[in-house]
């Protein structure tokens, strides 16, 4: 196990690195750097205060010193300035992080249990009209828009009933309250888009092994339906499945960006969106950095968690 993780987080490290790379360049290359506007608002700049600007900022050098000098000071712990907000970029990133955290984290795991439970009803009804009924589910909410399906929500449950706030932040003063309340929309929002294909997903898996032979063994020892379910075919099922969850941890980052900006959550999604258009390159370098180290996370805990599942699955090597 060690060794397995060693490896895992040395290749984790040599992703985000490529990654930075190929982030800061692109960046790099983009019409337009933060000196071009510092000159547009002030048109009287002379071509020798151009230069002396470029120089102090180091943007008259090539994207490869450029790089080296970001990466030094990165792995000091100096991430450098948000040109936009004048702070310091990890005084912006981890609250906006934690704020993203919450609601990804609230919509994997509502999602995760619905979708198994509803696959796991689907392949054990298989063909009857909750099977049916269960799959229109799916299918609905694979094919619907998220941006359609948000401004639905806010049309019906903001201003038509005006049961739920239509975006924002919840205040200090209102606690979990205003919390839940101000989650509600992004949050069905995003388990409705991304519960659809994970059920079908986990209904396939469920059929599959139950049509095994271990588990009619296991029925014709006497073992009752819930104890063969829960024991043998769940977790087996599981394992596939494990794999397409960890990835949608992935989908639900990619995702949360447009539903938070039609909320006005203030996460890492809508910090991106912000940091691109405003040409803040060591924000949005830093952000996209911090949502790959995420998703690395999420798989490797995926592997980790398929020897819980199945106990014969080794990662440090054959078992003996």
């Amino acid at each position: 196990m060690g060794r397995f993780l060693s490896f895992r987080l040395l290749g984790a490290a040599v992703v985000l690195l490529a990654k930075s790379f190929v982030i800061f360049a692109l960046i790099g290359l983009m019409p337009g750097d933060p000196i071009d506007l510092m000159i547009n608002a002030n048109p009287e700049t002379t071509p020798e205060q151009m230069a002396h600007l470029r120089a102090i900022y180091g943007v008259d050098q090539s994207i490869w010193l450029r790089y080296v000098h970001w990466l030094t000071d990165a792995l000091g712990g100096d991430f450098g300035f948000s040109r936009i907000q004048h702070r310091p970029v990890l005084d912006i990133v981890i609250p906006a992080l934690g704020n993203t955290l919450i609601l990804t984290g609230v919509a994997f795991v509502i999602s995760t249990v619905l979708a198994i439970t509803l696959g796991t009803l689907a392949a054990l009804r298989r063909g009857s009209w909750v099977d049916r009924t269960i799959n229109l589910f799916a299918f609905a909410g694979i094919s619907v828009p998220s941006f359609w399906l948000g401004l639905l929500f806010i049309y019906v449950f903001a201003v038509k009933l005006g049961w739920l706030p239509a975006g924002g932040m919840p205040r200090p003063e209102q606690g979990w309250r205003g919390m839940a309340a101000h989650l509600a929309l992004p949050v069905a929002t995003l388990v409705i888009v991304e519960v659809g294909g994970l059920t079908r997903y986990a209904r396939s898996a469920m059929i599959e092994v139950l049509g095994q032979d271990f588990i009619r063994t296991a029925r014709a020892k006497g073992l009752t339906n819930q104890r063969m379910l829960l024991r043998h075919a769940l977790r087996n099922a599981l394992i596939p499945v494990l794999t397409l969850i960890a990835l949608q941890l992935g989908g639900l980052f990619s995702g949360a960006a447009l539903t938070e900006a039609m909320f006005a959550w203030r996460g890492m999604g809508r910090l991106i969106l912000e940091a691109i258009l405003g040409n803040d390159y060591n924000l949005a370098l830093v952000c996209l950095l911090f949502v790959t180290a995420t998703i690395l996370l999420a798989n490797i805990l995926a592997d980790i968690a398929y020897t819980w599942l199945d106990p014969r699955i080794s990662l440090g090597g054959r078992r003996k």
